[in-house]
């Protein structure tokens, strides 16, 4: 009877503690008391898979803009669920290797893709020697694995191109966009543009917009005179462009989806945020710019889950990112409509991320940001300085969103503060408290045993 209390306090105190997001010992979790899955002795040590989620520039305001939108208040998203959430900090470096408090999303990419950080524009290389840094998708394929990419912006944005491509400048997309690598264009013996090193690599799955990048011509090198799509059909690439296209690949040969000449429109519209607020509006979830048969985020990821379950990754295992890109860019834009959208895209593609690791434990999931960005949730009776519109959720209230990190006219900018890690699966642990952005490359190399 009289250790009774002492088992409640042990208890209690073993819940402030994760709630604090100080990681306790095993013995003394909630696992033991049939908590998460995730933490108990029925998940592998090692990971043979893991899908990586990234919501561009989708800090805590905009994950609570989405909830409050489309769920309630007292709702749940998907990515909301995972057992393990803590945050990571964000921020680059300047040459020198001095804190650049607010990040873009090509040196914050670089962190978790290399796990050191660079200067803001460039592409996994050193900040003050500009050498190209090893980076976790190089890892996986030397290790064996399959690897893919998933995104709603140009195959060559930032955020994919740092898995794949290494570039003085983000910038330096397509062979006609070698203005600011000048020592990374083939002549001076570097590897060429985003473009033509993401298929050089021969990533498994490649799915995303950017064909004008890609329909551009290569004037220097082996492939001098083809396109670069036409450098990939060489390599191997089944090309796709639509949804039928992409059911109908097949495993085996790499595929290279190119959904869009530039970014994948957006799913949702609405109007823009305006100096002095915006009428109450409902969001049209739909949008007349996008192409009919665009495969959606949700449905790119399912597919790539199914090929990279395949060959080399089903024997294995596999890596793959998969990026919610235009929460960041309408987020730019001052947009909470299409910004919502986006974020509510990206929380399907987490669902199927989930649904996948929950038939295969041995997959670790891990979603996260890039960065913070703009938006930010104020009282109706607010009158922001700068641009603001007020939205009529799914539950009938009115909701008033800010944007003011620029003045008006101008695009938005990211913010320097920390943002959610949540993850599952093996080592998923390794998310709790506050770690930084480049630990994320630490927390996937060592749950897949990757040198």
């Amino acid at each position: 009877m009289g250790s009774r209390p002492y088992r409640r306090r042990l208890a209690w105190g073993a819940a402030a503690l994760l709630v604090a997001g100080i990681a306790v010992p095993a013995a003394a979790s909630a696992a033991e008391h049939h908590g998460p899955s995730d933490v108990s002795s029925r998940t592998p040590k090692n990971a043979k898979n893991v899908i990586l989620l990234i919501g561009d520039g989708m800090g805590d305001s905009e994950i609570t803009l989405a909830r409050d939108y489309t769920v309630g208040a007292a709702g749940r998203l998907n990515m909301d669920k995972f057992p393990m959430t803590g945050a990571y900090t964000t921020y680059a470096v300047d040459k020198n290797g001095k804190p650049d408090y607010v990040t873009d999303s090509a040196a914050s990419g670089t962190g978790w893709a290399t796990g050191r950080k660079t200067v803001n524009g460039r592409i996994s290389k050193t900040p003050g020697t500009d050498k190209p840094m090893t980076t976790i998708l190089e890892l996986a394929q030397q290790g064996g694995l399959a690897t893919g990419s998933v995104t709603t912006a140009e195959l060559t944005d930032a955020t994919p191109a740092v898995l794949a491509s290494h570039a003085t400048d983000r910038s330096c997309q397509g062979p006609a966009d070698m203005k600011a690598c000048p020592n990374d264009t083939i002549a001076k013996g570097g590897p060429g543009s985003i473009a033509e090193q993401s298929v050089n690599h021969k990533v498994d799955v490649l799915l995303g917009g950017g064909r004008n990048r890609f329909d551009q011509k290569i004037t220097e090198g082996r492939y001098q005179g083809l396109t670069v799509t036409q450098q990939a059909e060489k390599l191997g690439y089944q090309i796709v462009t639509d949804a039928k296209g992409l059911s109908s690949a097949r495993a085996g040969k790499p595929v290279l989806g190119l959904f869009a000449p530039g970014n994948v429109p957006v799913e949702w519209t609405g109007k823009s945020a305006a100096v002095g607020g915006t009428a109450a509006q409902r969001c049209v979830t739909s949008n007349a710019e996008r192409k009919a048969g665009t495969p959606d985020l949700e449905s790119q990821t399912r597919k790539a889950l199914e090929l990279l379950d395949t060959g080399k990754g089903k024997k294995k295992g596999f890596f793959l990112q998969v990026e919610g890109a235009s929460i960041d860019k309408r987020d730019h834009a001052a947009d909470p409509c299409g910004q919502i959208g986006e974020t509510a895209a990206f929380d399907r593609a987490v669902k199927a991320a989930r649904e996948y690791a929950a038939k295969h434990p041995d997959t670790l999931v891990v979603t996260t940001a890039d960065h913070g960005h703009s938006s930010q949730i104020v009282p109706l009776e607010a009158n922001p300085p700068g641009l603001s519109s007020t939205l009529v959720t799914n539950e009938g209230q009115q909701l008033k969103v800010n944007y003011s990190t620029n003045t008006p006219g101008q695009s938005q900018e990211h913010t320097g503060t920390e943002v959610r890690i949540a993850a599952q699966g093996p080592q998923s642990q390794r998310v709790l408290g506050v770690t930084d952005q480049t630990e994320l490359f630490t927390t996937i190399r060592t749950a897949l045993s990757l040198r």
